[in-house]
């Protein structure tokens, strides 16, 4: 397997790279997250995920450990494939998919092109509990974008609140108006809720 490769981007496009390793040029084909990312580049170091099949061996590069890691959970999918899981990370960023499919966030997934209702459910019940017990960079902490919601999860779970009750309350606190600015206002809202 080839974990990464570090070189000169000879050539960039949004769907792929040409990366010169010492004198060979690796195709690496990329999301636009990760072109956007690299963009202004001209070298650097793609993680890396070798995608053998019957007639080819497609090598695929992500700027972030996260979305290599995210690639490797959406092709464990059964009906999402490569191609599938490169358009998916493309539309919206891992961390974005994560919680949506964490949050059971079915018309975000469906919103993605290539993804219909039975696959974005396929998706939400095949890898919430995976994405919960996934340690590193994708792991149920790191998932949230908003840091006082993160901080207000970490809090609550800390207290002994199951997590999900955590996350639905949570949830609730910031869509009742306006969010509040302080992570104890949230707990304290949350509480109340619970």
């Amino acid at each position: 397997m080839i974990a990464f490769v570090r070189g000169l981007f000879v050539r960039k496009s949004p769907a792929q790279v040409i990366v010169d390793v010492n004198g060979v040029g690796y195709e690496v084909h990329i999301s636009l997250n990760t072109f956007s990312a690299i963009e202004g580049q001209t070298e650097g170091l793609l993680h890396t995920y070798l995608h053998i099949r019957e007639d080819a061996q497609v090598l695929y590069g992500f700027a972030e450990l996260a979305e290599k890691d995210m690639f490797v959970q959406l092709i464990g999918v059964n009906g999402i494939g490569a191609a599938t899981a490169r358009v998916m990370l493309s539309s919206i960023k891992p961390a974005e998919i994560a919680t949506a499919i964490l949050q059971g966030n079915v018309k975000l997934l469906e919103s993605i092109k290539g993804i219909g209702k039975k696959t974005a459910e396929r998706l939400v019940l095949e890898l919430k509990d995976k994405l919960h017990k996934l340690p590193g960079t994708l792991n149920n902490a790191s998932l949230v974008s908003n840091s006082l919601e993160q901080e207000a999860l970490i809090a609550l779970t800390a207290l002994g609140i199951a997590r999900s009750a955590a996350e639905q309350a949570v949830k609730k606190v910031l869509q009742l108006g306006a969010a509040p600015e302080k992570v104890e206002d949230i707990i304290k809202q949350a509480l109340k809720i619970i």
